[in-house]
């Protein structure tokens, strides 16, 4: 099947999102991003970079969006194949879409820029924002994000987003062996955060890096009490037929063959 679209993948099921339509605002043939997560189902980063630019023009997304129809999906996701928030002109889309399209737009990201005041900008006209942390120490964090980044940094521009964002704002832990023991420092951090939701997953697309079990989440999720917390084992899998396997699995992972029948 040819694909009809260059910039948008999906649309997949997810448990933190529902029936969910990928946008890739990077779109590059490797993997963009400014960590190397060990867990990541697209693999390796091909192209480490700190830097933001434009790499899809806004006129060129819309083109394709504006052929989408109505009403299919509950979100219009940025995420795709790196870091989103390294696209400068990632408000600019967000706002071009939210002009002409009546679902609710959602941007995950892995928080690494958040500390910059124009990303922060940026995001603010999203509906929903998934702000990703994976460490509660420098050791920890530095370990699975596979990143020199600093740690005070990335909690930093997190708060200061939180504080200024009206939208939906939830805290991802993608929780792994390696850092199965910052939970309780994690729970600390959602708590001030006063997070709209905790979402505590574990890589159950094939990657590098085993899952936890599902007795290891629900002990996790105990530390969590009061929190408006999630996990991935808490939604019953769906399935959806996206546009093109191939160009969603690029960019989403296999969502077909996953660990555990989920």
């Amino acid at each position: 099947m040819i694909n009809p679209f260059k910039f948008l993948y999906g649309p997949v099921y997810s448990w933190r999102l529902g029936k969910s339509l990928g946008i890739d605002p990077l779109s590059g043939s490797g993997k963009i991003c400014n960590m190397d997560c060990v867990y990541c189902q697209l693999g390796k980063t091909s192209r480490l970079t700190e830097t933001r630019k434009e790499f899809v023009p806004t006129a060129d997304l819309m083109e394709e969006v504006r052929r989408l129809p109505l009403f299919f999906v509950d979100y219009l996701t940025f995420s795709g194949r790196g870091e989103p928030t390294l696209a400068s002109n990632l408000g600019d889309m967000i706002r071009s879409i939210k002009s002409c399209r009546h679902e609710h737009v959602a941007v995950i990201t892995n928080s690494s820029l958040l500390y910059q005041k124009d990303v922060r900008e940026d995001l603010q006209k999203a509906d929903f924002v998934l702000a990703k942390l994976d460490g509660a120490n420098q050791q920890t964090f530095q370990a699975v994000a596979g990143t020199p980044l600093e740690l005070d940094k990335v909690l930093g521009g997190i708060f200061d987003f939180r504080r200024g964002f009206k939208g939906k704002f939830a805290l991802q832990i993608m929780l792994i062996d390696d850092n199965l023991d910052n939970v309780q420092q994690l729970a600390a951090v959602a708590a001030e955060l006063s997070c709209d939701e905790v979402q505590l997953n574990t890589p159950l697309r094939p990657c590098a890096i085993q899952p936890l079990e599902r007795p290891q989440i629900q002990n996790a999720k105990k530390f969590f009490q009061g929190l408006p917390v999630v996990t991935v084992w808490d939604a019953p899998p769906q399935s959806y037929t996206p546009f093109n396997h191939q160009a969603t699995v690029k960019r989403h992972g296999n969502f077909v063959k996953t660990r555990y029948g989920v």
